[in-house]
C-alpha cells in the first residue's frame, strides 16, 4: 500500500505578525523561525507520520537548505532515494507571514523545483508498479505534472491532485487523468471563476469541475469542513472544533490523511474524514511539517469522531 508523492520541496522562512500586511505596509513581526516545507514534501511527511510507506520524488539544490530538507525527510521516515540534488541552483524557499488568527500569506522562490523534469520522471516511473496511491501538486512545471499523471494512469494508480499553488486553469487532459482533485476555497475559486466560500458555492464549483472532466471533487472549506462530490453522491464532512494556531500545511495534512486512508482500502467517505482529522490537528501547531500529526494523536482524535 505504498504512496508516491511527486512535487515541490521547500524550506519555509516564517515571520509571525499581529496582522497580515496590506499592499506597501511594513508590519513588525513578533518571531521568526524556519521549517521544512513544500507541498509535496509536507504531504509525504504527513503520510509517513501516519505509518504508511511513502516515496517522495523531487529536487533540491546542493546547498545547506537542501541538506537540511533531506535530513528532515529521512528523519520523518520518507524514502528520499528519488530526490535529485542539483548543483546548479538553490533549493526552493517559501517566505511565510502568519498573523495572530493563524491566517497566512506565502511567496515562493521555486529554485530546484522549477527544474523537475526527465530525471525525476524516470525515478517516478520506476516506483509506480508498487504504488497504490499517487499524490501530485503544482509546485513543479505543469508539463512534468501532466507527464507524471499519464505515467500513473498507465500503471492503474489512484491519482490525487492538489491544485496548488492556485491556478486559473488546468489542462483539460489533467482533469481527466486524475481520480480526485482537492482544492481549497481559494484554489477552487481560481479554477471556476467565482467565489467559493461555503457549501452552496462548493456544490456549484464541484459541478463545474465535473464538467471539466474531474471524477471526484473534494473542496476543503477550512472552518466549514469539507465537501465531496462523486458521480454517485455528494456529502459534507463537518469540521472538528479546535483552536487555530497556524493554518500552514493544513491542506497538506488533509491530503496526507486522505491518501493514507485510500492506500489502506478505506472508502472515500472514510478517507475524507481521515483527511479532516489530520487537517484539524495540523492547525493546532505552528509550522509546516512540524505541525503534521503523529499516528498516535491522529488515531486518538479519529476515535472520537462519529461513524457517519
Amino acid at each position: 500500500m505504498t504512496v508516491v508523492v511527486f512535487g515541490s520541496i521547500n524550506l519555509d522562512l516564517v515571520v509571525e505578525v499581529p496582522h497580515l500586511p496590506a499592499r506597501g505596509e511594513t508590519v513588525i513581526g513578533n518571531r521568526f523561525f524556519s521549517a521544512a516545507g513544500g507541498k509535496a514534501a509536507n504531504q509525504a511527511v504527513a503520510v509517513a507520520k501516519l505509518g504508511t510507506p511513502v516515496y517522495l520524488i523531487g529536487q533540491v539544490g546542493d546547498d545547506g537548505f537542501g541538506r537540511t530538507l533531506l535530513d528532515n525527510l529521512q528523519n520523518a521516515g520518507v524514502e528520499t532515494s528519488g530526490i535529485t540534488i542539483n548543483p546548479h541552483t538553490h533549493s526552493g524557499i517559501a517566505s511565510i507571514v502568519v498573523d495572530e488568527q493563524g491566517d497566512n500569506t506565502i511567496a515562493c522562490a521555486t529554485g530546484a523545483n522549477s527544474l523537475v523534469r526527465e530525471q525525476e520522471l524516470e525515478q517516478f516511473q520506476s516506483l509506480l508498479p508498487q504504488a497504490k496511491v499517487v499524490l501530485l501538486e503544482l509546485g513543479i512545471p505543469m508539463a512534468t505534472v501532466l507527464a507524471a499523471a499519464r505515467q500513473a494512469r498507465a500503471n492503474n494508480c489512484l491519482i490525487i491532485l492538489d491544485p496548488a499553488p492556485a491556478q486559473s486553469s488546468l489542462p483539460d487532459e489533467l482533469y481527466q487523468l486524475v481520480d480526485i482533485i482537492t482544492p481549497n476555497e481559494v484554489e477552487a475559486s481560481q479554477l471556476v471563476g467565482f467565489t467559493v466560500d461555503g457549501i452552496t458555492t462548493a456544490r456549484q464549483a464541484a459541478s463545474f469541475l465535473h464538467q471539466m472532466g474531474a471524477k471526484n471533487v473534494i473542496i476543503t472549506l477550512g472552518s466549514q469542513g469539507a465537501f465531496c462530490s462523486t458521480p454517485g453522491e455528494n456529502f459534507w464532512i463537518k469540521p472538528i472544533p479546535t483552536k487555530v494556531i497556524d493554518t500552514v500545511a493544513a491542506g497538506d495534512a488533509f491530503n496526507g490523511g486522505l491518501a493514507t486512508a485510500l492506500a489502506s482500502g478505506k472508502s472515500l467517505k472514510e478517507a475524507v474524514k481521515w483527511g479532516t482529522v489530520a487537517g484539524t490537528l495540523a492547525v493546532t501547531k505552528q509550522g509546516a511539517q512540524s505541525s503534521l500529526p503523529s499516528k498516535e494523536s491522529f488515531l486518538q482524535l479519529l476515535a472520537q469522531q462519529p461513524l457517519d
